[in-house]
C-alpha cells in the first residue's frame, strides 16, 4: 500500500509543482470545512453554560455527517448552525459524542438548501507518520478561513491536559508545530493528497506553538457504524493507561523476555501501557493496580492504544468479558475482567429542581478525580448560595437521606414541600474526604415543577417533562427566642435587638445586576407592624425571594414594600405575630445633626457580629455618584453623613445613634463599579416616608424631583449673576458654613420648564440650600420654584415633579434575552428613550447569545420590520413566529431584531437575526413573569 501510494504521489509531483498540487488540495478541501457556531444553553458534566465557535468538516454529504471535537459537541444540550464554505447555513444536532474522545459527529439535513454543495473528506488513520506535511484548515481564532502549515513530529504522545474539566485518556495525540488557536478546534488535518489524517483538538502557545491533533481511528470507526444505521458502543474495563517508554517499564518491574517479545513482535515500538487510575468499584477494581504494565488482551500483546480499544470493543459485542496479562513487578498476572459499554457512564439526562440541575456523575469525572462513578453530582446551582454558587459537587444526603443516584434523589425531592429548610449533605470533587452541609430553604414555586431533562438521540433535542409538581408549604409556625443581655455599650444595647440578618435571592437578573444573593444587615423601624429597612444593595427590586433572621434565631419571609428612588433604602415587611421575641422600635431623631456632634456607630462588616464605637460627625455633604455601566440604581438628591472612625469604611450596614440611644442616621452602602459607597441618611429623611407607612400606606406612591441635582456654592453662583441679597440669604440661614445651592445637573427625561444649569433659590417660597430642602415634593404634582438662569432670576409656576411608576413589574424573556421596561436608573441617563422595550439581560448559552450584537443595554424598536415600542408589542409579533423552526423550505423564517444602544452608540441602529425564537426553555411560548411577588411567578 505505501509502495503504491508513493508512485501515485510520485507521479502527481511530475504533473506539477508541490505548491500547485497543495493548491488544487486546499481548493478541494475548503468545500468540506464548516464554521460551527453553537450553544451550550444549560451546565453539564462539568461544561459550563456558554456560546462559542469552532470548525468540523464533512465526512459525509449523503447522510449529512460533520466530524468535530467532542469538547464542541459536549455530553449536554447542544444547539449548532453550520456556515459552509459559500456562506450557506444549516441546523445540526449531535448524532454522536464519543464518552472520552475528543471527538464527536454532528448531523444536518443537506437538502435543507438547494446551495449547499459540500465535498466529504474520507479519513485515513493509517497514512499519518512522523515528518509528513501537513496543513491545518479552519476557522482559526474564529476566522472564517485559515491555512496553517507543519509537520507531524509525534505521533505517539499521551493525550495532553487541558485547561478545563474535559480530558482525553486511552489514546495517543499527534504533535505538530503548526500554531493554531481557539476556533480551529475540529478542523481536518490533511495531507498532500487531500485526505484527512487527523482531528485538530487542542494546543499549547505558553514556552512553544505546539498543536495536538487525534488519531481518527475512533472517528473512523464511529462514522462507520452511523453510516450503517448501527449503535456505536465504546468498552472500557473503567482504568485510565498512559504510554510509557521502556525504559520507565523496566523500573516498574519488565522483565527483559517480556520487552523481548514486544520489540520483536512491534519493532517500531517504543513504549507500553501502563495503568495510570483505576476507578473504585468499577470491574478493574482489585484486579488492575496503578502501575500495572499491560502484556497481552486477549491472547494478543499490546503495543498501542489502537489495539486495547479495538479488543475492548469487540469484547463488549461479545463474551463482555476481557483477559488481560499484566506484569507486576517481576510477576505477571492474568485476570479476567468485565468490559462495560462507555456509553452507559456517560449521564444523558438531567433533574432541575430548585433553581439547580444535578445528573449522576459521568465516567469522565470519576476518572479525572479518582472517585467511584456513582452519586448524585451538582451541574448546575442556579441561585443557591449555599453551594457558593459554583458547581463540582457529589451529593450525598437530602434532608438526612442517601442519595446514592439521581433517580434516589428525586424520590426523596418530591416529598419535600414547598419552602421547606432542607439539609444537604455534599462533598467536593477535589476535597472528597470533608463532609459539607448546607441548610436550603427550597424554591419549588420559582420554578414550579421538578422536571427531568432527557437527550434524545433520534431528534438531537432535549425532551423535558414534569416529575413532580411541588407539595403545598407547611404554614409557617411562631417562634419564640430568648435575647440575651448585650454587652455592649448602652446606647446600643437596646438597637442591637431590632437588627436582623438579610438574606436576598435574585431568581432572574434585573435592572442592570449580575449576582443573584445578597446577604446584609437591616433596621425593624416599626415592631408591630413588622417593617424593616435595608439598603437597596441588598434588596435592590421586587422579584425577589427574602429571608429575615430575627433576635438570631427566627427566620421568617419577607416581602418588599417600598424602594426608595433617591435615598438608597427598601421597606422590607414580615408578619409579626410569626415572632415571639422581645423586639422594640428604635426611637428616631427628629433634628437635625450638624458636624462636631458626637455619636455612637453600630456596624456589621460582613459578618452577624455587631461592632460599635463612639464617633463623631465629621461631615455632612451632598452625594454625588457617577452612573453606572450598565444603568443600576444609585442614590441622588441626597445629603451623606460622614463619620470620624475607619469602622464605617468596612461596614456595609448599621447605624448612628445619639449617646442617649436616639438613631440619627442609617447607615447605608452603594455599589459603584468595583467601588462601594458609604453613606450615613440623616433620620428625619426617614420620617416623611415612615409616617405614610405607619398611617396604612405600605406602598406609597410618591413624586421626585425631575432632574439630578449638584451642589454649586455662592461664590460661583455670584460670577452666574446671582445678587448679593440672594446671597446674603444663603448665608443666614446656611448654619454649616456650607454656603452652597443646589443646581441641576442632568434632568431626567423630558422637561418643558426646568433647564439645565438653573440654580434653584426657592421651592414653595422657601429656601433651598441642601437635598433636605426638596423632600417637600415628595407628594406634590406640581411645586413652584424660583431659578437663577442667565443671570437672570426666573419663576417657575407649576412645575411637574416625576411620578415614580418605572419599577419592574414585569419581565419577558425570549431566546434568551430578558426584556423589560427600561428601570429608573435607564432614563436618568436617557432622555429620549427609542422604545420601552429595554434589554436588561442575556443569559449565558442561549440562542441570542450566538447573534453577534445582542447585549444588554440595548432597545428593541422592530420585530421582523413591525415595530414593537411596548413588551405587549413584542409578544404579539414573536408568537407569530412556529417555536423551533428556522429558514426551512416548508415553513418558519429568520426572526430579524432591530435595535439600538442609545448609552454606547447613540443613533446607531442594528439588525440581526436570533434564527428562529427557539424553544430554549421547555415552554413552546416566551417567557412572562410577574415580578412583584415572587411566590407568585411560575417560570416555564
Amino acid at each position: 500500500m505505501e509502495a503504491i501510494e508513493s508512485t501515485v504521489r510520485t507521479i502527481a509531483l511530475n504533473e506539477g509543482s508541490e505548491a500547485e498540487i497543495w493548491q488544487r488540495t486546499i481548493e478541494r478541501v475548503i468545500r468540506s470545512v464548516v464554521s460551527v457556531r453553537y450553544s451550550q444553553p444549560h451546565s453539564f458534566d462539568g461544561n459550563l453554560a456558554g456560546v462559542s465557535e469552532a470548525t468540523g468538516f464533512v465526512v459525509d454529504a449523503e447522510s449529512g455527517f460533520i466530524l468535530t471535537n467532542r469538547h464542541v459537541v459536549g455530553t449536554g444540550p447542544f444547539w449548532g448552525r453550520l456556515v459552509f464554505h459559500n456562506q450557506e447555513e444549516a441546523d445540526a444536532y449531535p448524532v454522536y459524542r464519543d464518552p472520552i474522545h475528543d471527538f464527536g459527529i454532528l448531523h444536518y439535513d443537506p437538502k435543507s438548501s438547494p446551495h449547499i454543495d459540500a465535498v466529504p473528506l474520507e479519513l485515513r488513520p493509517d497514512i499519518a507518520e512522523v515528518g509528513l506535511p501537513i496543513k491545518v484548515i479552519g476557522n482559526d481564532a474564529g476566522e472564517k478561513l485559515s491555512i496553517l502549515s507543519g509537520f507531524i513530529s509525534r505521533i505517539d504522545r499521551n493525550a495532553p491536559l487541558y485547561s478545563g474539566i474535559y480530558r482525553d485518556f486511552n489514546t495517543c495525540y499527534f504533535q505538530a508545530n503548526a500554531a493554531a488557536t481557539g476556533g480551529s478546534s475540529g478542523s481536518p488535518v490533511v495531507n498532500i493528497d487531500g485526505y484527512a489524517v487527523a482531528l485538530q483538538a487542542g494546543g499549547r502557545s505558553d514556552k512553544a506553538s505546539t498543536d495536538y491533533f487525534l488519531p481518527l481511528d475512533a472517528p473512523f470507526r464511529a462514522l462507520q457504524g452511523l453510516k450503517k444505521g448501527l449503535t456505536v458502543t465504546r468498552g472500557d474495563v473503567q482504568c485510565s493507561f498512559v504510554f510509557k517508554p521502556f525504559e520507565e517499564c523496566r523500573r516498574l518491574g519488565l522483565t527483559a523476555s517480556s520487552e523481548a517479545e514486544v520489540r520483536a513482535a512491534y519493532p517500531k515500538a517504543r513504549n507500553m501501557l501502563v495503568a495510570e487510575t483505576v476507578i473504585a468499584e468499577g470491574p478493574a477494581d482489585g484486579k488492575i493496580k496503578g502501575g500495572d504494565i499491560v502484556l497481552k488482551v486477549n491472547g494478543e500483546l499490546i503495543a498501542t492504544f489502537q489495539q486495547l480499544e479495538t479488543l475492548l470493543d469487540a469484547a463488549l459485542e461479545g463474551q463482555e468479558t476481557a483477559h488481560f496479562v499484566l506484569q507486576r513487578g517481576n510477576s505477571e498476572l492474568e485476570h479476567d475482567i468485565a468490559v462495560r459499554d462507555l456509553h452507559q457512564a456517560t449521564p444523558d439526562r438531567f433533574v432541575s429542581v430548585v433553581g439547580a440541575g444535578f445528573h449522576n456523575i459521568s465516567y469522565q469525572m470519576a476518572i479525572r478525580y479518582g472517585v467511584a462513578c456513582k452519586g448524585v453530582y451538582l451541574c448546575e446551582s442556579g441561585n443557591n448560595p449555599e453551594f457558593g454558587g459554583r458547581c463540582g459537587y457529589l451529593i450525598q444526603t437530602v434532608n438526612n437521606k442517601d442519595t446514592p443516584d439521581l433517580d434516589q434523589f428525586v424520590e426523596v425531592m418530591r416529598q419535600l414541600p414547598d419552602r421547606s429548610r432542607v439539609t444537604f449533605g455534599y462533598k467536593a470533587l477535589n476535597d472528597r474526604h470533608t463532609l459539607h452541609t448546607a441548610v436550603i430553604t427550597l424554591n419549588r414555586h420559582w420554578p414550579a415543577g421538578m422536571k427531568m431533562v432527557t437527550r434524545n438521540d433520534a431528534t438531537g433535542q432535549w425532551d423535558f417533562s414534569v416529575v413532580a409538581d411541588p407539595l403545598p408549604a407547611i404554614p409557617p409556625q411562631p417562634l419564640s427566642a430568648a435575647v440575651s443581655p448585650s454587652t455592649l455599650h448602652p446606647a446600643v444595647r437596646d438597637i442591637s435587638r431590632a437588627m436582623v440578618a438579610v438574606s436576598c435571592k435574585t431568581p432572574i437578573y434585573l435592572e442592570g445586576l449580575n449576582t443573584r444573593h445578597q446577604k446584609g444587615m437591616g433596621l425593624i423601624v416599626d415592631a408591630a407592624r413588622g417593617i424593616v429597612l435595608v439598603s437597596s444593595v441588598f434588596v435592590p427590586h421586587a422579584c425577589c425571594e427574602i429571608e429575615l433572621t430575627i433576635a438570631g434565631s427566627i427566620l421568617v419571609a419577607g416581602k418588599m414594600l417600598f424602594i426608595h428612588p433617591n435615598h438608597g433604602y427598601t421597606l422590607v415587611q414580615y408578619d409579626p405575630a410569626l415572632v415571639l421575641a422581645d423586639v422594640p422600635t428604635p426611637t428616631f431623631a427628629h433634628e437635625s445633626v450638624s458636624q462636631g456632634t458626637p455619636v455612637m456607630f453600630a456596624g456589621h462588616s460582613g459578618t452577624t457580629d455587631l461592632t460599635c464605637t463612639p464617633t463623631a460627625i465629621t461631615r455632612i455633604a451632598h452625594l454625588i455618584l457617577p452612573p453606572l455601566n450598565p444603568p443600576r440604581y444609585r442614590p441622588m438628591n441626597v445629603d451623606s453623613i460622614g463619620l470620624d472612625t475607619r469602622l464605617g469604611g468596612d461596614c456595609d450596614s448599621g447605624v448612628v445613634m445619639s449617646m442617649d440611644g436616639k438613631v440619627v442616621a442609617l447607615w447605608l452602602a452603594c455599589k459603584n463599579g468595583n467601588i462601594t459607597a458609604r453613606y450615613g441618611l440623616a433620620s428625619h429623611a426617614l420620617t416623611t416616608v415612615l409616617d405614610r407607612v405607619r398611617n396604612g400606606d405600605v406602598s406609597p406612591r410618591m413624586r421626585i424631583p425631575p432632574a439630578e441635582l449638584a451642589t454649586v456654592t455662592t461664590t460661583d453662583a455670584r460670577a452666574m449673576g446671582l445678587s448679593e441679597e440672594w446671597i446674603n440669604r444663603v448665608g443666614a440661614a446656611d448654619s454649616s458654613s456650607r454656603h452652597q445651592l443646589l443646581m441641576v445637573k442632568r434632568l431626567l427625561g423630558k422637561h418643558s420648564k426646568l433647564k439645565e444649569r438653573d440654580v434653584l433659590l426657592t421651592l414653595n417660597g422657601q429656601l433651598v440650600t441642601k437635598a433636605a430642602d426638596i423632600d417637600a415634593m415628595y407628594w406634590d404634582e406640581t411645586v413652584d420654584l424660583v431659578v437663577l438662569r442667565n443671570s437672570a432670576e426666573v419663576d417657575l409656576v407649576g412645575v411637574e415633579t416625576t411620578p415614580y411608576d418605572v419599577e419592574t413589574t414585569h419581565a419577558v424573556s425570549i431566546a434568551g434575552l430578558m426584556l423589560a421596561r427600561p428601570h429608573l436608573a435607564v432614563r436618568q441617563q436617557i432622555k429620549d428613550l427609542p422604545s420601552e422595550v429595554y434589554i436588561t439581560t442575556r443569559e449565558y448559552g442561549s440562542p441570542c447569545c450566538m447573534s453577534k450584537g445582542t447585549y444588554a443595554t440595548s432597545f428593541i424598536t422592530h420585530i421582523n420590520n413591525v415595530p414593537t415600542n411596548t413588551l405587549e408589542e413584542v409578544l404579539r409579533e414573536v408568537l407569530k413566529v412556529p417555536n423551533n423552526t428556522c429558514k426551512t423550505q416548508t415553513q418558519g423564517r429568520d426572526t430579524w431584531v432591530k435595535l439600538t444602544d442609545e448609552l454606547r452608540f447613540p443613533h446607531r441602529r442594528r439588525f440581526l437575526s436570533l434564527g428562529a425564537i427557539r424553544g430554549y426553555h421547555e415552554t413552546k411560548r416566551p417567557l412572562v413573569s410577574d415580578t412583584r411577588m415572587a411566590s407568585r411567578c411560575v417560570r416555564a
